[in-house]
């Protein structure tokens, strides 16, 4: 059974509270700005364990310096999807959908996203999950925050990653991607919080299961105007909802391929 997650909505600052936050390009200011944003999480209802975690968090060089130095999208298509392992993705896709072709059918009957959609984006994001990061996502995500060049989109996953801690969703010591992305397919912490699905139904919502993560994916797609039935390639109705997972063109491009391949 596909339970969709209690807190529905996306943690939001107000402007007022964003406005009150000083950004920084250095770690200098990042314990002040920590005590700042906890008065904020304080007013949104975080607890103890949320602020213990938000307290707690490092300035995370590997973030910064990864995000300053972020190359593969400016490749051409092909190049990018050497990179990627594109056919390795395709090859394994191919074989993942036949094992397990009763779950991803009941995720196209309920969204409406087909399996190649869904797995390609699986692969791209972790290699299947063979690779979920290797960063504490409660230092990742407050450290971009903080961060001058993105801070207004990093603040309210900020918020919800110290959110997640405090309702034990996640543990202080959470281990994600660079940028504070969660589990299989790469959550930004308040998508995980609006969109997360217990897709197993052990009655909680972990994106370090497969289950979990996969139909997580499919609900942000078809909540982001995913059209049953419709197609995805370029010129297609749903080949804009491929933006709404990332803003790269040749990302979009990729997944496009990749998932009528796999569905093939």
């Amino acid at each position: 059974m596909l339970k969709p997650l209690l807190t529905a909505a996306l943690i939001a600052l107000t402007p007022a509270a964003a406005s009150a936050l000083t950004c920084g390009n250095s770690a200098g200011g990042f314990a002040a700005w920590k005590a700042d944003f906890a008065k904020i999480a304080k007013k949104n209802g975080v607890g103890k364990r949320g602020l213990q975690a938000l307290a707690n968090a490092q300035y995370a060089k590997r973030t910064i310096a990864a995000d300053r130095n972020q190359k593969s999208f400016k490749y051409s298509l092909d190049k990018f999807m050497q990179i990627r392992g594109a056919n390795t993705i395709i090859a394994q896709g191919k074989k993942r959908r036949a094992r397990n072709i009763n779950f991803y059918n009941a995720l196209e009957k309920r969204f409406g996203v087909p399996a190649g959609i869904v797995i390609a984006v699986h692969g791209m994001e972790t290699g299947f999950g063979n690779f979920m990061g290797d960063s504490n996502v409660v230092s990742a995500i407050t450290t971009l925050a903080y961060d001058c060049r993105r801070s207004a989109f990093f603040q309210p996953h900020a918020l919800a990653a110290i959110v997640m801690v405090d309702k034990g969703m996640i543990s202080p010591n959470a281990i994600g991607a660079k940028h504070g992305e969660l589990g299989h397919t790469q959550f930004l912490p308040g998508n995980a919080l609006k969109y997360g699905i217990d897709g197993n139904g052990d009655g909680r919502i972990d994106f370090n299961n497969q289950s979990d993560a996969l139909a997580s994916t499919a609900n942000y797609l078809r909540a982001h105007g995913w059209k049953p039935g419709k197609g995805y390639q370029q010129g297609q109705p749903n080949y804009r909802v491929l933006k709404e997972w990332n803003a790269a063109t040749v990302y979009q491009q990729s997944l496009a391929i990749m998932g009528s391949q796999i569905d093939g």
